[in-house]
């Protein structure tokens, strides 16, 4: 296998890996990037409302309130030192982002445009704050586009359509990589003092999501079988407002800018479930909503969707029946959500601006991760025992700054803070160690799973064990939950990855781009990362956040105020899971602010 040597080494080049390789080449490192994409096709592009900052461009905001909030949306399992290093490190990115060039919406003055998202309140909950800078519905493409257009300027070196897939670990420290390069099959180790995770979720463990068919968490599962536990993955977030049956996104922003939800009897719902905030609640709450009017029968037309209405006609009805003096027309929609519109009018045949959209909870984004402390350092157990040369940062990491339920807009926040904290830790452990050797069977385990998989004889194509794990996950670890369900999915996941190790087959016995190895491989990842979802889940005996059990609806603070971490070991034919939920949350915030306690909710 051909060696690369670089000092750090970051896999992914979406938001997160971007930032990190910024920074850490700023910092006087030889960077590496490598992505199974083209930096500009990371998802981090398909971002769409906006990033949050307490600028107080529109309404009196503090970085204490932000924290607040992202506390409380994440029912209170964020870790809150990590929640108030994202609030305060919001600005400074949010502001370093336009000084790089990023083409934000602008208020009249010429100062940075925010607009509401569910769950952003001023003053520990009174009112609804706009806190979301955006770039029309597009921010995370000028976030990815900008960061890409900065690591060129700084002379970043870029592996593009490389897929990482082996974590090398020699002496209890990461040494670098094993990744694929697509165009020719071959195989590519990257030796480096220190390795990045910057890969991105797993929503494609669901078969109605908003992730890309990318999003196969490959990072996350490589890690757990290299000894990495997982943190918190019980906690899966599904956003209430995906396109019916495909699952695309409708941004947050829409309900921001003022849509509201409609039932199929023509009535505003969320007024029953969330009385103050009503459309704006966190997304659990609004997911929830949306199943319990279905289940109801209130779908639309009998069927599991309902409407997502931003007609100006109705928008503006509301405002008036609110006593709000704000009012808005078709070219206003136009301007603040052309995207969105384009999304509707191509894929469903419906405009915006004369018809509701259809919409249904979609699988959306990942809380759990590879757990990390507020230096990106990641650790691997309660007593937050640092692996050396080992970072996370991005939807892959676990900080926790989200806890069981992440806030609108801090999916962004989490890649440019933390991405930025990974690349600079990164370049000051790299100035003062000395290079480790790669282990002496580099490389040579992965080769021969490859092997295996490309020579397998067996009955099963990979696409449909993939199809069938879907809609297992979708049935019984969505929104709700029960022993009985959860059992069943990890009773079920098991097999089918015993048939993933025994009894698959696939067409392509070529090397270059061969998607059917690749996807094969990818969906060994899903299943492990949809196991170890499972029985997280089947563990944790409350609802919070994300998590709702139908068989325990309320939720438990005296004894479920705890990460979980899950871990795995054994040979991959027969692994054995390990919980352990003895890593506390951090009350750092709660010890000078009583406000930070836990509570009921109320909306």
């Amino acid at each position: 296998m051909k060696v690369h040597k670089h000092e750090v080494i970051v896999v992914g080049a979406g938001g997160a890996g971007l930032m990190a390789a910024l920074y850490a080449s700023k910092g006087g490192a030889d960077v590496a990037v490598v992505s199974k994409l083209y930096p500009t096709r990371s998802h981090t592009g398909t971002a769409q409302g906006g990033i949050g900052a307490a600028l107080g461009n529109l309404d009196d905001d503090s970085p204490l309130y932000h924290a607040y909030d992202t506390v409380k949306g994440g029912d209170w399992l964020a870790d809150q030192n990590a929640a108030m290093v994202l609030a305060e490190g919001a600005i400074e990115a949010v502001i370093e982002l336009e000084h790089m060039g990023l083409p934000f919406d602008r208020t009249p003055e010429g100062k940075i445009s925010q607009r509401r998202f569910g769950g952003h309140t001023s003053e520990f909950g009174k009112q609804l704050v706009r806190r979301a800078c955006h770039a029309a519905d597009r921010t995370g493409h000028m976030i990815l586009q900008t960061l890409y257009q900065q690591c060129i300027k700084k002379d970043v070196n870029f592996f593009d359509e490389f897929q990482v897939v082996d974590l090398l670990m020699n002496q209890g420290q990461a040494v670098g990589v094993v990744a694929i390069q697509l165009g020719t099959g071959d195989f590519h180790i990257f030796h480096g003092k220190a390795v990045i995770f910057a890969s991105g979720g797993w929503g494609r463990c669901w078969n109605v999501t908003s992730n890309a068919h990318s999003m196969t968490g490959d990072g996350a599962a490589i890690s757990l079988r290299r000894g990495i536990p997982m943190q918190d993955m019980e906690f899966f977030q599904f956003h209430p407002t995906g396109i019916y049956k495909m699952g695309i996104l409708i941004t947050e922003g829409v309900r921001g800018e003022g849509g509201v939800l409609i039932n199929g009897k023509g009535e505003r719902f969320m007024e029953k479930y969330a009385p103050s905030v009503k459309d704006l609640a966190s997304r659990d709450v609004v997911s929830r909503a949306i199943y319990d009017e279905i289940k109801k029968g209130n779908g639309v037309k009998g069927k599991d969707y309902v409407y997502l209405d931003v007609r100006p006609e109705t928008v503006n009805r509301f405002f008036a029946e609110e006593g709000k003096k704000d009012r808005i027309d078709a070219a206003y929609v136009e301007k603040k959500l052309p995207d969105i519109l384009d999304f509707c009018r191509t894929y469903l045949g419906v405009d915006p601006v004369h018809e509701p959209m259809p919409i249904q909870p979609t699988a959306h984004y990942a809380m759990g991760g590879i757990p990390t402390n507020v230096r990106a350092e990641v650790v691997i157990d309660e007593n937050w025992t640092v692996v050396p040369g080992l970072y996370a940062a991005g939807e892959t990491a676990c900080v926790s700054c989200h806890g069981a339920n992440r806030l609108g807009t801090n999916s962004l926040v989490d890649l440019v803070v933390f991405g930025r904290i990974s690349g600079i830790r990164a370049a000051e452990y790299v100035r003062g160690v000395d290079w480790t050797p790669l282990p002496a069977d580099a490389g040579k385990e992965i080769e021969a799973e490859f092997k295996r998989i490309r020579t397998s004889k067996g009955k099963t194509k990979p696409y449909e064990l993939r199809a069938r794990m879907q809609q297992v996950m979708m049935d019984n670890v969505g929104v709700y939950r029960t022993a009985e369900t959860l059992q069943k999915a990890a009773d079920e996941i098991a097999t089918l990855r015993e048939r993933f190790l025994t009894d698959i087959s696939i067409d392509d016995q070529g090397y270059k781009f061969n998607t059917d190895l690749m996807e094969a491989w990818e969906l060994g990842c899903l299943l492990d990362l949809a196991e170890v979802t499972a029985l997280s889940a089947l563990n944790r005996t409350e609802s919070r956040g994300a998590h709702s059990r139908d068989d325990y609806p309320k939720r438990d603070d005296e004894n479920w105020l705890v990460h979980t971490l899950i871990y795995r070991e054994g040979h991959a034919r027969d692994p054995k899971y390990t919980l352990n939920t003895k890593k506390k949350v951090d009350r750092s915030l709660e010890a000078t602010d009583p406000r930070f306690a836990p509570k009921v909710r109320v909306y």
